[in-house]
């Protein structure tokens, strides 16, 4: 499956590297949860992970690369139950029923992470498009959007709205259930369907 191309293996690593790395992550996600991720600076999570500073940098460079690395298991959850979970996230749903499905999921997963998926799509201008996981998103649907005249652009389009900065912004005055409601409504239409 073109998709299955998509998902990268995570890299093999030496023993000491995967616990410092495990560490860090760990200490990443307790402090972030207590403190919120602008609370903390990258010096806190090497003195709670018990490494050096200059190994929390040498790995991850900076904070977002740190919030990348945080979101890749959470992302893998949901890659998962897109390419092998039940229907409708999963295969064996009619296109409308799986792309309603996953701008579902997809808006819980951010709003459960929306901090760290801000902090890694907005580092540094386009880094949202260059993280692999937007990749895997944007096919994901330009394949269930392959009945629109232009797959590609409609997903883009789709995904805008998802985008961490945006939803941020809109999440006070507009609220989830609108959100929500609205990303359905404009799949659907885009589908055809309504």
């Amino acid at each position: 499956m073109l998709l299955e191309l998509l998902l990268a293996p995570p890299p093999v690593e030496q023993a000491r590297s995967a616990r410092n790395r495990a560490a860090v992550l760990e200490a990443a996600a307790r402090l972030f949860a207590e403190h919120g991720v602008d609370g903390v600076s990258l010096d806190q999570v090497a003195a709670a992970a018990g490494v050096g500073k200059g190994t929390v940098f040498r790995r991850f460079g900076d904070k977002a690369g740190l919030a990348v690395a945080l979101l890749d298991s959470r992302e893998r959850v949901l890659q998962e139950g897109i390419l092998h979970g039940p229907p409708p996230l999963g295969p064996g749903a009619p296109a409308a029923q799986r792309l309603t499905a996953f701008l579902d999921a997809y808006l819980d997963y951010l709003l459960e992470h929306l901090a760290l998926v801000r902090m890694s799509e907005t580092a540094s201008p386009g880094a949202r498009y260059r993280i692999g996981a937007y990749r895997f998103w944007h096919r994901h649907l330009a394949i269930l959007l392959a009945t629109t005249p232009d797959p590609d652009g409609t997903a883009h389009t789709l995904l805008a709205a998802l985008a961490a900065e945006h939803v941020t912004a809109l999440l006070p005055e507009v609220g989830e259930q609108r959100i929500r409601d609205n990303l359905r409504r404009v799949a659907l239409a885009a589908l055809g369907e309504s």
